[in-house]
C-alpha cells in the first residue's frame, strides 16, 4: 500500500514537472526577485538623496572629550555611524560604561569661512545639554556653504532698521524682506548678464569673424569696413546703457547685510548679496516644512549650479542630457533602419551578410570609451577641423567644430548604439510573412511602394524597440562624453536665443558626468554625497521617461499598424 502511495506521488510528480509548472513558478519568482530588487535600490536612492532637501532640526549642545573643557557646537546632524572600542581606543578615547562600540554622528556645522570645514565627526555620549533652539537659523549662501548661528542686527546700508535683542519677530521679518529684495536685485543682474549683455557679445563676436572673413576673402572694403564699424558702434552704445543698468544694480544689492553669531559666539558681518536662503528649522511648521522642501527640491531642477556643483541645481545637465538624447536618436534612427532595409531586404543573402551581420553584433560588445577615443580622433580632430579650415577659417587657430561639443557627442553615440537599432530593426523584418510581400507585388505596387507602405509601417514598432534600447543605453554613457564634448560647467545652453539657436559646436553638461564630477571631484565630498544620490535618482528617472515616451510611440504605432498583421 505504502509502495503505491509512492508510484503515485512520483507520477504525479513526473507529471507536474513535464507540464512546465515548476519553470513558471522559477520565472516568477525571478521576476519578482529583480522587481524587488530594483524597487530597494530605487528606494535606497531615494531615501539618501530625497532627504537632503527637507530643513533638518539645528542641535545644539556641549561637546566634551576627556581632559578638555566644553565646547558649544551648533549644527544638522547629517549622518550616524557606530565605531569599535578598539577604534576609540587607537585615539585614547572609550565607550560609555564599557560597551564595545559606540554612536558617533556626523555634524554639519557649516562657517567653513570661519572653522575650515564644513562637517564634524562627534561622538554622541559626549554630547550633553542637547537642544533645539527656536532662534537657531540656517543661512545658504553663494559661497562658503551654509552658515548656522543665531540672527543679530539687520542693516541698511549704514543705517540699522532691526535687531532681535528689542524684537527678534520683527527683525526676522525685516531680515526676510531684504533677502527677497536682494535675490530680486541678483536675478536682475543675472539676466542681463546672460541676457542683454550676453546676446550683445556673441553679436559683436559675429562682426570680428565677419571682417575677418572678409579680410581672408580680399573683400574687406572700405565700405564693409564702415558698414561693420557703424553695427559695432551701435552694439557698444546699448553695451554702455546695459553696464550702467548693472552698476546701479550692483550698488543696491550691496547696500544692505547683517550680524550673526556663530557656536564659538564670534559675531560674523555678512552682506544680503551672499544668501540664497535663510530659515529657522526648528520653528518651522509641518507645512512650511513641507512649502520648504519643495521649494529646494524646485531649485535643485530649475536652477544652476554653485559651490563647485555641491549646491543648487542641475537644470544645465538635465536640459543637455535630454538634447544630446534626442539628437542621438535623430541621427542614429534613419542610419540604422537604412542599414537594416538593406541587409534584409535588398543585399544578396550569403557569406558577405553574415560576416556584415556578424561584424555588427560584435560591435555593441565594443567598449564605450573606444567609441570616446574614436570620436575624438575621427570626429573631432579630423573631420572637424577639417570643417574649419573650409567653413571657418576667419576662427581659426581657435576652432570652431575642430574641438569637443554637442554634435561629436552626439554623433559618437549614435555611433555606439547603431549596432542595436541595426538589430531590432532587421529581426522585425524578418518577421513579417513573405506572403504580404508578394500579395503587395501581385496587387501591382513596386517594390518601394511595398517597403515604404507596408514592410516599414508594419516594423515600426520594432524600430522603436531598437530606439529605446538605444536611448536606455546612450542616456547613461559618461566615459566617451569626457572626450568628446561633455564639461564640468557650461556657462550657457546650447539652445538659446542667439543665431542659430542650437549651437552643435558648444560644450554642455551631462547628468552621468555630473554624478562623477560631484562624487569623485569634489573637494567637499561630504557636502557632495546627498546630491550624488539625489542627480543619480533624477538620471534614472530621465532615462525612464525618456524610455516611456518612445514606448508609447511604438504602441502607438503598433496599434495603428495591426491591420496589417496576419
Amino acid at each position: 500500500m505504502k509502495n503505491s502511495m509512492n508510484m503515485n506521488l512520483n507520477i504525479s510528480l513526473k507529471d507536474w514537472v513535464k507540464s512546465g509548472a515548476p519553470f513558471i513558478w522559477l520565472n516568477a519568482g525571478a521576476v519578482a526577485i529583480s522587481i524587488i530588487m530594483v524597487l530597494g535600490l530605487m528606494g535606497f536612492i531615494a531615501s539618501k538623496g530625497l532627504v537632503h532637501f527637507w530643513p533638518a532640526a539645528i542641535v545644539q549642545a556641549q561637546y566634551t572629550l576627556p581632559g578638555n573643557e566644553a565646547v558649544n557646537i551648533v549644527g544638522q546632524i547629517t549622518d550616524s555611524e557606530m565605531v569599535s572600542a578598539e577604534q576609540l581606543l587607537a585615539i585614547g578615547l572609550k565607550t560609555p560604561n564599557g560597551a564595545i562600540e559606540a554612536k558617533r554622528l556626523l555634524l554639519k556645522v557649516g562657517n567653513r569661512d570661519v572653522y575650515g570645514g564644513d562637517f564634524r565627526w562627534v561622538l554622541e555620549h559626549h554630547l550633553t545639554q542637547q537642544t533645539l533652539p527656536q532662534k537657531a537659523m540656517a543661512i545658504e549662501r553663494r559661497e562658503w556653504g551654509n552658515f548656522y548661528g543665531f540672527l543679530g542686527e539687520v542693516f541698511e546700508g549704514t543705517n540699522k532698521v532691526a535687531d532681535t535683542k528689542e524684537d527678534d519677530v520683527k527683525a526676522w521679518q525685516v531680515f526676510q524682506s531684504k533677502i527677497e529684495r536682494a535675490l530680486t536685485i541678483h536675478d536682475d543682474i543675472m539676466d542681463i548678464q546672460k541676457g542683454q549683455i550676453g546676446s550683445i557679445n556673441y553679436k559683436i563676436e559675429r562682426l570680428r569673424l565677419e571682417e575677418r572673413g572678409l579680410e581672408l576673402d580680399e573683400q574687406l572694403t572700405p565700405k564693409e569696413v564702415a558698414r561693420l564699424q557703424s553695427e559695432r558702434d551701435a552694439l557698444n552704445a546699448q553695451y554702455a546703457v546695459h553696464q550702467i543698468t548693472l552698476s546701479h544694480l550692483y550698488e543696491e544689492l550691496e547696500r544692505d547685510h547683517f550680524t550673526a553669531t556663530e557656536m564659538t559666539g564670534q559675531t560674523v558681518e555678512i552682506k544680503m548679496s551672499e544668501v540664497v536662503r535663510a530659515f529657522r528649522p526648528n520653528a518651522m511648521t509641518a507645512g512650511e516644512k513641507i512649502s520648504h522642501y519643495f521649494s529646494k527640491l524646485g531649485e535643485f531642477l530649475g536652477s544652476d549650479p554653485r559651490e563647485a556643483n555641491t549646491e543648487g541645481g542641475v537644470f544645465p545637465a538635465i536640459f543637455g542630457t535630454v538634447l544630446m538624447v534626442i539628437l542621438m536618436a535623430i541621427m542614429v534612427t534613419p542610419l540604422g533602419v537604412v542599414a537594416a532595409v538593406y541587409l534584409r531586404e535588398y543585399a544578396k543573402q550569403g557569406f558577405t551578410t553574415r560576416v556584415i551581420r556578424i561584424a555588427v553584433n560584435n560591435l555593441a560588445g565594443v567598449p564605450s570609451i573606444v567609441y570616446g577615443v574614436f570620436g575624438l580622433g575621427f570626429f573631432v580632430y579630423f573631420l572637424g577641423g577639417t570643417i574649419d579650415e573650409l567653413f571657418f577659417p576667419e576662427s581659426l587657430p581657435s576652432p570652431t567644430f575642430g574641438t569637443s561639443g554637442l554634435l561629436w557627442a552626439s554623433i559618437t553615440l549614435a555611433l555606439l548604439t547603431l549596432p542595436v537599432v541595426i538589430v531590432a530593426t532587421e529581426e522585425g523584418l524578418a518577421r513579417i510573412p513573405r506572403m504580404i510581400r508578394e500579395g503587395s507585388l501581385a496587387l501591382g505596387a513596386t517594390k518601394w511602394e511595398t517597403l515604404t507602405r507596408v514592410i516599414l509601417p508594419m516594423a515600426s514598432p520594432a524600430m522603436m524597440t531598437g530606439v529605446i534600447l538605444a536611448v536606455a543605453r546612450a542616456a547613461g554613457e559618461v566615459a566617451p562624453l569626457m572626450l568628446v564634448g561633455v564639461v564640468k560647467l557650461a556657462p550657457t545652453l546650447p539652445l538659446n536665443g542667439n543665431y542659430p539657436f542650437l549651437h552643435l559646436d558648444q560644450k554642455f553638461m551631462h547628468l552621468g558626468f555630473h554624478i562623477y564630477d560631484v562624487g569623485f571631484q569634489s573637494p567637499n565630498v561630504e557636502a557632495a554625497r546627498p546630491l550624488v544620490y539625489a542627480t543619480a535618482l533624477l538620471l534614472v528617472i530621465v532615462i525612464a521617461l525618456l524610455n516611456l515616451s518612445a514606448i508609447y510611440i511604438r504602441n502607438h504605432l503598433r496599434e495603428k499598424y495591426k491591420s496589417l498583421e496576419i
